[in-house]
């Protein structure tokens, strides 16, 4: 088996990575701090929903935890371990028996967790109590997936090391979580590039319909009704930084949010950025789902 090694020595408890779906990998709340040496921040692409799996099992909401790109998961506990499913409701099982999303799951040595297709969201996210203890690259156990920085993507066979049990204790049982609506309502304020659009209040009429060309980079859309957005400027725009939850107009006018892994500059025009508190919400947007963009106030 290929094993994903601690920091701190070979006596830690390990999960063992049975089956992988689309993908799988470690995440933390990511690397600030280096764009200045062209390193991203990357980290989870729904910060919450890793936040509230590591509260769930005790761990400081920083903890390194498994996110899962719509379910296929399957690990086995090498002994006694506590662990939490949130994000993505996908149905998970413990030796066949179905568990709760969003709850504290106790697993006894051996016992194998399974979690399947997500019925909503894109992204589930697996928290232990003691963390997922790889190596840390430039302070952070993440996985960059456009850089190639942090811990390889997870595959079949592979162990991970658990980190020791911090000392305070779960507090609660489940927690629980809204409905997600039936079109995703996403607060952005304009700029800094919106005077390049003939009209730069386009973004904001009707809906956006989320592409099947979607990853940890960005969120690609597709119009819903009415016409793409359309330049007023033509000259090419040179390479500039750009922020998590910008939405970038390439020339076929069908923007693009920037999640957890996008790149730190850009050479199309920013009309937008989405709200810190909404960024988490586009990323577990799944193709075909509707989403419409709001003034923030």
């Amino acid at each position: 088996m290929r094993r994903l090694d601690s920091e701190s020595g070979s006596d830690r408890m390990l999960i063992f990575i049975e089956r992988v779906g689309p993908l799988a990998t470690v995440q933390d709340l990511g690397r600030p701090g280096w764009f200045d040496s062209g390193v991203g921040q990357a980290g989870a692409a729904d910060r919450a929903s890793l936040r509230l799996a590591n509260r769930l099992v005790g761990n400081p909401e920083d903890f390194a935890a498994i996110e899962v790109l719509l379910g296929g998961l399957a690990l086995r506990a090498d002994a006694h371990l506590t662990v939490a499913v949130t994000g993505a409701a996908a149905p998970a099982t413990v030796d066949g028996m179905p568990v709760g999303h969003a709850s504290v799951l106790e697993l006894a040595e051996g016992r194998v967790l399974r979690l399947g297709l997500a019925m909503s969201g894109l992204r589930s996210y697996v928290a232990v109590r003691g963390g997922i203890d790889v190596p840390k690259v430039l302070g952070s156990r993440s996985r960059d997936t456009m850089s190639g920085i942090g811990p390889e993507p997870l595959q079949t066979g592979m162990q991970l090391p658990v980190g020791p049990s911090p000392r305070t204790l779960p507090t609660v049982e489940f927690a629980p979580l809204p409905v997600p609506p039936e079109v995703l309502t996403v607060r952005a304020r304009p700029g800094p590039r919106d005077d390049w659009f003939a009209d730069p209040d386009e973004l904001f009429h009707g809906s956006w319909v989320v592409s099947a060309d979607t990853d940890r980079v960005g969120a690609r859309l597709d119009r819903a009704e009415g016409r793409p957005l359309v330049r007023s400027v033509t000259h090419e725009l040179p390479a500039e930084g750009v922020a998590l939850g910008s939405v970038q107009v390439p020339p076929s006018g069908q923007p693009v949010v920037f999640l957890a892994d996008h790149p730190i500059t850009g050479g199309y025009p920013v009309i937008a950025v989405v709200l810190d508190a909404d960024v988490d919400r586009v990323a577990q947007a799944r193709p075909g789902e509707r989403l419409r963009f709001v003034p923030a106030r």
